[in-house]
C-alpha cells in the first residue's frame, strides 16, 4: 500500500528539522509540493525553495518532486467557513490525484508541512477527504514540528504560559472579535493587526519569519508598540512579498 509522511519542517531554520523528520525523508521516493503561486501581494516561493533545499539535503537517493498549482480560494466570502470547506474540497481532488497518479504500491510519498501538521495547517484534514473518497488507499504517518509558537518564545527568551495558567491559541479574527478565554493569547493567521485591539497595557511578544534570516522580533506594551509592529510587517511584507507573524499578547498583573 502507499505510505504518505505529513512531515513537520519547523518555522523556518533548517536546523529545526527534528532528527525523526530527517530520518523519513531519507525513505522518499516522491515529495508533493502545492505551489501558492504569486500575485501583487504575495510571493511564496521561498517557502517552496526551502522544502527543496531540505530535500536536497537530506534525501540520498533517487526522488521525485512533484508539483501541482494550489486551486483558488475565496478571500472575500459570505461564510468563512464555507469558502474554507469549498477550497479544502478543490485541494482534496488535487490531492487525491497526485497521490494515485504519482505514487505506486510500493513507493513512500510525503508532504512537508511548515511548522506542524497538528496546528493550524489542513494538510491533514485534507487527506482524511481524499480517504474518505475511497479513490485511493494509502497509510498516513505524522511527523511533528517545532511550530511558530514554539520558535517565538524561544526568541523571546520566555516561558509560553505563567505558573499554572492556562494559554488560548487563536486566530485574529477571533481575537479581534472579542473572544478571549484566557490572560495569555497566543494569535496566528492574524492578517489584520489584531493586537490593535488588545488593551494598551497588555504586554505583545511579537514575531515575524521566525527562524529564517529575515526574523523580526519586537516586544512591549501595546500601546507603546502597535504602531512600531504595524509598520515593521508593513514593510516587510512589501519587501518580502509575504509574511508570516505570531505573537502572544499577556495581561499584565495587578
Amino acid at each position: 500500500m502507499r505510505k504518505l509522511s505529513v512531515i513537520g519542517i519547523g518555522a523556518g531554520n533548517p536546523d529545526y528539522l527534528t532528527l525523526q523528520a530527517a530520518k523519513a525523508l531519507q525513505n522518499l521516493d516522491v515529495v508533493f509540493l502545492i505551489d501558492k503561486g504569486q500575485d501583487k501581494c504575495n510571493d511564496k516561493s521561498a517557502l517552496a525553495q526551502l522544502r527543496k533545499d531540505i530535500c536536497e539535503q537530506h534525501i540520498h537517493k533517487p526522488y521525485r518532486i512533484v508539483e501541482a498549482k494550489d486551486p483558488e480560494r475565496d478571500r472575500a466570502p459570505a461564510s468563512y467557513e464555507k469558502a474554507v470547506a469549498d477550497w479544502h474540497e478543490k485541494r482534496a481532488a488535487i490531492y487525491a490525484t497526485m497521490i494515485r497518479d504519482e505514487l505506486t504500491d510500493d513507493q513512500n510519498g510525503a508532504f512537508l508541512v511548515w511548522g506542524d501538521p497538528c496546528l493550524y495547517d489542513s494538510t491533514l484534514r485534507i487527506l482524511d477527504r481524499v480517504a474518505a473518497t475511497g479513490s485511493v488507499a494509502f497509510e498516513i504517518e505524522v511527523i511533528p514540528g517545532i511550530t511558530a509558537v514554539q520558535a517565538l518564545a524561544a526568541q523571546h527568551r520566555i516561558p509560553i504560559n505563567r505558573i499554572g495558567e492556562p494559554v488560548v491559541l487563536t486566530t485574529g479574527r477571533r481575537y479581534a472579535a472579542g473572544e478571549r478565554t484566557a490572560d495569555d493569547a497566543v494569535v496566528m493567521l492574524d492578517g489584520e493587526c489584531a493586537f490593535k485591539t488588545a488593551p494598551d497595557d497588555t504586554e505583545i511578544f511579537w514575531g515575524a519569519y521566525l527562524g529564517t534570516p529575515d526574523e523580526v522580533l519586537i516586544s512591549g506594551r501595546v500601546g507603546e508598540k502597535k504602531a512600531e509592529i504595524e509598520a515593521t510587517r508593513s514593510a516587510a511584507r512589501e519587501r518580502h512579498g509575504w509574511i508570516m507573524d505570531t505573537y502572544l499578547l499577556r495581561k499584565r498583573a495587578t
